[in-house]
C-alpha cells in the first residue's frame, strides 16, 4: 500500500524525467542535423562505397591507422570464429571507389586480392544507396503513421492514444540519440531494427492502456500494477533474450550485432517510457475523468 501511495503522490513529478530526456533528444537531433545534414552517421550501405573482406589475420586498428590518409571515411573491423574466438577475416569499408580501394589494400598487404579466394569485394553506388536510404525512411514514417491510426481506432480517445504514440516516438528518438552518441554508423540493418522497434514499443503500451481503460471494475492502481506485472515480464524476457543474442553474434555478424544493439537500447527506453511516461499520462487522465463524474 505504501508503494501505491508513494506513486499517487509523485507520479506527476516523475513525468519530468522523460520530458527532460525528450527535450534533450529533440535539441540534440536538431543541432546534429543542422551541423551534418543527417539524422545519424551512415555506413557505406547508405552512402555508397566499397567493402572488402580480407580472409587473413590482420589488426583492424593497425590497418586503419596506416591507411586513414589513403582511403576516405575508412572503417575497419575484425571478424572472429564463434567457437574458437580465432580471427577469420578483416572487413575494410571506405567511400573510395573500387579500383582505388583494391589497389591501396594490395600495396599495403603485399599480395593480390582475388575475389572468392582470399577476399570478397562489394561496391555500392551512391545514387542507389541514397535511394534505398530514402525509401527506408519513408517506410518507417508510413509504419509509424499506420501504427498511430490503429491505436486511435482501438481506443477512440485522444489522450490515451496520444500517450501510446508519444511513448513509442520517445523510444525511437532516445534510441537514435544514444546510437549517435556511441558513434555507431547506421546501416540498412539498423534502420530495419528501428522498424522492428515500433512493434516492440507499442505492445506493452497497448496492454497497459487496455487494462486501465477497459477493466474499470478494479481500483486504478490495481489495474496499473496488474498491467505492470504482465508487461514488464514480456519486456524483460525480450530484453535478456536479445542481449544474450547480442553477446553471441557480435564477434562474427556485423548486421545482427547492429540490429540487436538497437533493440536492446530501444527496449530499455521502452520500459522507462511505458511505466513512467504512459502510466503517468494515463493515471492523470483517468483521475481527472473520475473527478468529473
Amino acid at each position: 500500500m505504501e508503494g501505491k501511495n508513494w506513486h499517487d503522490k509523485y507520479y506527476k513529478i516523475m513525468l519530468l524525467i522523460p520530458i527532460i530526456m525528450i527535450l534533450f533528444s529533440v535539441v540534440y537531433v536538431t543541432i546534429n542535423y543542422n551541423q551534418t545534414g543527417d539524422l545519424f552517421k551512415k555506413d557505406i550501405s547508405l552512402t555508397g562505397g566499397t567493402s572488402i573482406t580480407v580472409y587473413d589475420k590482420i589488426s583492424a586498428t593497425q590497418v586503419e591507422a596506416d591507411l586513414v590518409d589513403k582511403l576516405t571515411n575508412l572503417n575497419t573491423r575484425e571478424i572472429y570464429d564463434f567457437g574458437t574466438n580465432e580471427q577469420k577475416a578483416l572487413i575494410v569499408e571506405t567511400t573510395s571507389d573500387w579500383d582505388t580501394s583494391k589497389s591501396v589494400l594490395e600495396d599495403y598487404l603485399g599480395y593480390k586480392l582475388v575475389e572468392g579466394e582470399n577476399s570478397d569485394i562489394a561496391f555500392t553506388g551512391s545514387i542507389l544507396s541514397e535511394s534505398f536510404y530514402s525509401q527506408l525512411l519513408v517506410a518507417i514514417l508510413i509504419a509509424f503513421l499506420f501504427m498511430a491510426i490503429v491505436v486511435f481506432i482501438i481506443f477512440r480517445n485522444l489522450v490515451p492514444s496520444g500517450a501510446v504514440i508519444i511513448s513509442a516516438f520517445a523510444d525511437i528518438l532516445m534510441t537514435l540519440v544514444v546510437v549517435d552518441l556511441f558513434g555507431i554508423k547506421m546501416s540498412t540493418a539498423g534502420i530495419v531494427a528501428f522498424l522492428m522497434l515500433i512493434g516492440y514499443s507499442v505492445d506493452t503500451d497497448i496492454l497497459l492502456t487496455t487494462r486501465v481503460l477497459k477493466r474499470d471494475e478494479d481500483p486504478l492502481n490495481t489495474r496499473i500494477f496488474g498491467a505492470f506485472k504482465t508487461g514488464i515480464t514480456m519486456t524483460l524476457t525480450s530484453f535478456f533474450a536479445i542481449l544474450f543474442a547480442l553477446i553471441i553474434v557480435q564477434s562474427f555478424s556485423v548486421v545482427l550485432t547492429q540490429i540487436f544493439l538497437i533493440l536492446v537500447i530501444g527496449l530499455f527506453f521502452d520500459m522507462l517510457n511505458t511505466w513512467i511516461t504512459n502510466v503517468s499520462i494515463l493515471k492523470w487522465y483517468v483521475e481527472h475523468r473520475e473527478k468529473k463524474k
